[in-house]
This record gives C-alpha cells, structure tokens and sequence, in this order.
C-alpha cells in the first residue's frame, strides 16, 4: 500500500491524478494540497464515492516556505510526492513572442511559482521519504524548459523557470544518490492537456496530442512506477522518452 502526496491538487493534472489514484485499491492515502479552496471535482467525488477518508486536504500558498515545511512535517512517511504547482499565463501576463515583451514582474512570478515550492519540497521532504523502501520525488516540467530541444525561442519568463525547476531536480538528485538513495529524482513531461493553462495555445497543437487531464494522469503514472528501473536525476515525458536536460 503506497501513501502519496500531490502539491497542487486542485489545478487540472493534479486533480486527475488525484482521481486516478482514488481509483486503486494499492493506494492507502493521499495528501493533497490547494492554494485557495478544494476543487469540486465530480470526478474526484465519484472516484471517492464511498468517502473512504483517504483524501486529506489542506489549503496553503506552495511558496511559502513555513506552510511548505508545515505540510511535510504532517505528512508522516510517504511513497510518492509529487508538485504540480505551475504558471504559464495569468490575466496581465501571456509567454513572450519576444524579448521587448519581457515583463520583470511575470518573470519574477513564473521563478516563484514554477522554480521555488519545488525547491522548498526538497528542503523539507526527506524525512518523508526516507522510510519508503521505493520513494519517487518528481514534478510537473515542460518540454520547453529544455535548453537542448529549444529551436523556437521566445517564452521567456516559462522557459527559464522550467529550466531552472529542471536545474533543480538534477541537483536534488545528485545530493540525494549519496544520502538517500532509496529516492527517485525526476522531472515529468506531460504533453499538451486540455487545462486552463494551455487552453490560450490549443489551436496549432497537432492532431491526437491534445491530452484530457484523464489521459495524462495515466500515462505519468505509468511513468513514475517504472522510475526506479532508472537512475534518479532525468527528464522524462509521458511516452517514456527520455529529454535532453
């Protein structure tokens, strides 16, 4: 029986894959965490129709760093942790075509956002983690926070703060192979889905790669339960293929 925690659970790969895992009969509890107020979620609620009480909420802002630490420190021991906390736009701010777009503040935001509740997951999360015999620490990427795949440009303020999640993983995972080795390391590549953060960029996405939320929850699950036949510290999409950091 696997215990899993999910930062940002109410956004639309959070929720489901909250409401994947309610759906199996391995999973013993699920930590799940919102900024503003717990998602009415049919989906989540029919998932969870005989209200089990493995589901526990808890509502806190993932850059601040006492209410992360606070949330670990409740956790108890767990299996998987997972952050799908993430910015792409907002209603002042949309990806830059160009560098005159630039705005510092969208900028600063999308590194505070995307960037920092990872690393403050990291800071405080090990002793969650350190007593499953196969923990997995792994958040939500993008394909273009790759410095190697990058051919198109623009997307300042997201690919820099997708870079730098993935700067910070591949760290984690370097410190944790000498002192927790029992963890798996990993950023996640969840294709195109149809949230509200693509929804303003859906029209030029190729035929069959538009994911329902559904779809991607079962595909990086079936990618974070094969991690430990990899080693720790890689960027891997919901196909199972490998991308160059």
């Amino acid at each position: 029986m696997k215990s899993v925690a999910i930062m940002g659970g109410s956004g639309g790969i959070g929720a489901a894959l909250i409401e994947q895992l309610l759906a199996r009969d391995d999973i013993a509890l699920i930590h799940a965490s919102a900024r503003r107020r717990v998602p009415d979620s049919a989906g989540i609620a029919a998932a969870d129709e005989k209200n089990t009480g493995r589901l526990r909420w808890t509502l806190f802002d993932a850059t601040d760093e006492s209410a992360v630490e606070s949330w670990v420190k409740g956790l108890g021991s767990v299996d998987w942790l997972i952050n799908c906390v993430g910015l792409l736009h907002d209603d002042n701010a949309r990806p830059e075509k160009s560098i005159g777009q630039l705005d510092p503040q969208h900028f600063l935001r999308s590194m505070q956002v995307n960037t920092l509740p990872t690393l403050l997951l990291g800071k405080h999360a090990l002793p969650a983690l350190r007593q499953s015999p196969a923990a997995v620490f792994a958040s939500i990427s993008a394909r273009v926070g790759s410095i190697e795949d990058n051919a198109l440009g623009g997307w300042y303020s997201y690919r820099s703060s997708k870079a730098a999640l993935n700067m910070s993983l591949k760290c984690l995972a370097i410190e944790w192979a000498r002192s927790a080795s029992n963890v798996r390391v990993a950023a996640l590549h969840p294709g195109t889905t149809d949230t509200a953060l693509s929804m303003p960029f859906q029209r030029n996405v190729p035929a069959g790669k538009l994911f329902s939320p559904a779809k991607t929850a079962r595909l990086l699950i079936e990618q974070i339960e094969c991690l430990h036949d990899r080693p720790s510290g890689r960027f891997i999409a919901y196909d199972g293929e490998e991308i160059p950091w």
